[in-house]
């Protein structure tokens, strides 16, 4: 599944998109950004509460498929214009982190 059919399924925004085809294996979840970089697996979903611009480093170190925010947590314009030029796909949810991980790990 890539992040781009994860985003039409209808339940997660898209605030921010810039590689719609990036393959997702995974979901991992977590809020403690060097926990993140250390156990994080390329092409996961990662899924955050945290908004910090630390979030699009940790994102592109980790090589994660896209961040998703739960809880309908949204970022400043100045985070989303740096994942944006990173290449880091973001989402948001109002769902918790539970609940949205039982929703991708159900569609991949």
């Amino acid at each position: 599944m890539t992040v781009k059919q994860l985003s039409s399924s209808g339940q997660f925004n898209i605030l921010c998109m810039p590689e719609p085809e990036r393959e997702i294996d995974g979901v991992y979840i977590g809020d403690l950004l060097s926990w993140v970089m250390g156990k994080a697996e390329a092409d996961n979903v990662w899924i955050t509460i945290m908004s910090n611009i630390n979030v699009i480093a940790v994102a592109s170190l980790s090589d994660v498929s896209c961040v998703l925010l739960a809880e309908d947590v949204t970022l400043e314009s100045d985070v989303l214009n740096t994942a944006k030029e990173k290449g880091i796909n973001i989402l948001s949810t109002p769902l918790s982190a539970y609940e949205a991980a039982l929703k991708v790990s159900g569609m991949i």
